[in-house]
């Protein structure tokens, strides 16, 4: 793993200005990335992720551009494969995949016609599949839940063999497929030592699949609230959240989130690095164009001299 630690910024998408306005801010201030999250729906409005990602390479010329994280079980293999690859494409291969399970707003699987039960193994199954499709021609595959061939999908992700797929999770189930399927995995509502725990189980499952060699990025999405002192961030982050997630957040938000001034947000990221995160996703809790501006100026680069 890179000693080098990234920052990475979470775009909520809206309007056509605003989301420009948020991005070309956010390259302009030094971010490294940029990343969305993905629903077919839920309780809030969300932008598709993959076509909001499109809009943004348009937007952008050298940030990373990423999904944090897109719900792969929920679309079928092929599909996913030819957009991710357009993505990748017309972003001059800037695209990092990052993939999950889902499952927390059921409503959607029904709406996909998918079951809920069937997320992980619709992941297990479809992850090799996308790698395949992103540098194979005539594919043909016979599985449990995708049966389809001879396939060539043209044309191919800029990115040699295809963009790196990070996975996110917090579940035994997730490691595993980190370990085993990934190249990076993506921690939310996870306190530094856990996720140092996670990362050592990570760890277990590459050596056993033989991929230790392999290059791996361990990330940390943290909700943020920049604020003059610690409790009127602990107030904010809370509302927002419970908002978000349709239920109490006040301890999880004390817990998981970067919360108060600069230096006590850097202080809090400064564990996660420990702990061997070395790409941090700020997930801002307020005014995006005013954390966006603010970060870029007094964490972004205190975050990057924590992994030197």
């Amino acid at each position: 793993m890179s000693e080098k630690v990234g920052c990475g910024l979470m775009l909520a998408g809206g309007s056509r200005e605003a989301t420009l306005g948020q991005a070309r801010l956010a390259e302009s201030f030094g971010f490294d990335s940029l990343w969305v999250g993905d629903h077919v729906a839920f309780h809030v409005p969300m932008l598709d992720s993959l076509s909001l990602l499109t809009f943004l390479a348009a937007a952008t010329s050298r940030v990373t551009l990423g999904t944090c994280v897109y719900l792969l079980p929920l679309r079928h293999p092929t599909h996913v494969a030819k957009q991710t690859a357009t993505v990748d494409v017309l972003s001059g291969g800037r695209l990092v995949f990052g993939i999950g399970v889902g499952g927390e707003f059921p409503p959607e699987f029904d709406a996909s016609g998918v079951p809920v039960r069937e997320r992980g193994a619709r992941a297990d199954e479809a992850m090799p599949l996308l790698r395949r499709l992103w540098s194979e021609q005539d594919v043909v595959h016979e599985g449990p839940h995708f049966r389809f061939g001879p396939v060539s999908l043209e044309p191919k992700p800029a990115q040699a063999g295809g963009p790196p797929m990070w996975v996110g999770g917090r579940s035994p189930a997730a490691m595993r497929r980190a370990g085993r399927l990934g190249d990076g995995w993506v921690s939310t509502m996870t306190s530094p030592d856990r996720f140092r725990e996670n990362l050592a189980r990570i760890a277990e499952h590459r050596e056993a699949a033989g991929r230790s060699a392999r290059p791996f990025v361990p990330a940390a999405l943290l909700f943020t609230a920049l604020a003059d002192a610690y409790e009127p961030a602990l107030d904010r982050a809370s509302a927002l959240l419970e908002r978000l997630y349709a239920r109490p957040f006040r301890e999880a938000a004390a817990k998981y989130c970067l919360l108060g001034r600069p230096a006590d947000c850097l202080e809090q990221a400064a564990r996660f690095v420990e702990a061997g995160a070395r790409h941090i996703v700020l997930a801002p809790l307020g005014d995006p164009n005013g954390f966006a501006e603010r970060a870029g100026r007094e964490l972004v680069p205190g975050l990057r001299e924590l992994g030197e």
